[in-house]
């Protein structure tokens, strides 16, 4: 009788789960619309002790995105004022809705990576999951790894895409 072997632990493959990449929580909003005069008008004073009166606590080692969901004219001062009070509170602060925090976030998360452990290897990035991985981020493992891998391919290790191999030097 034939031995049953199996071929894919014995290619070398390695499997990235961009899941473990998601950022651990969604960014917290500040929508500025919410202090506004008619959610449309900065006020400078009324702007200023509503800042003041505001409980910041909530936003403890937490990712904030800062943006204004209206269409109101925002100086840009206020932007920095807002970043000044979550200053030394939050984790990070973000200038942008909460979406596009999110994904800066899981960009960043992408780019701390160490490409180096994976220096002549062949990577499987992993393409089914628990949680949608959106294209971005595929982007962003490509970027980090192509230099890096000896080959790059999408998919599950008993079917891949390939998607990059590395040219042999002559």
């Amino acid at each position: 009788m034939e031995e049953i072997r199996n071929k894919v632990a014995e290619s070398g493959l390695i499997t990235i789960e961009l899941e473990k990449y998601y950022p651990s929580a969604e960014p917290m909003p500040f929508d500025l619309k919410n202090f506004l005069f008619m959610e449309m008008l900065l006020k400078e004073k009324d702007f200023r002790e509503a800042l003041d009166h505001h409980d910041w606590s909530q936003y403890e080692n937490r990712d904030v995105a800062v943006y204004c969901s209206t269409d109101a004219i925002v100086p840009v001062w206020a932007y920095m004022l807002v970043v000044s009070k979550l200053s030394g509170i939050a984790r990070s602060i973000i200038s942008g809705t909460p979406e596009e925090a999110f994904k800066q976030i899981f960009i960043e998360n992408i780019k701390e990576v160490n490409a180096a452990a994976f220096e002549g290897k062949r990577v499987v990035v992993k393409g089914c999951g628990e949680k949608p991985v959106p294209e971005y981020a595929y982007a962003a493992i490509s970027i980090k790894l192509l230099p890096v891998v000896k080959s790059l391919m999408y998919g599950e290790p008993c079917s891949t895409v390939p998607v990059y191999k590395r040219k042999e030097k002559a």
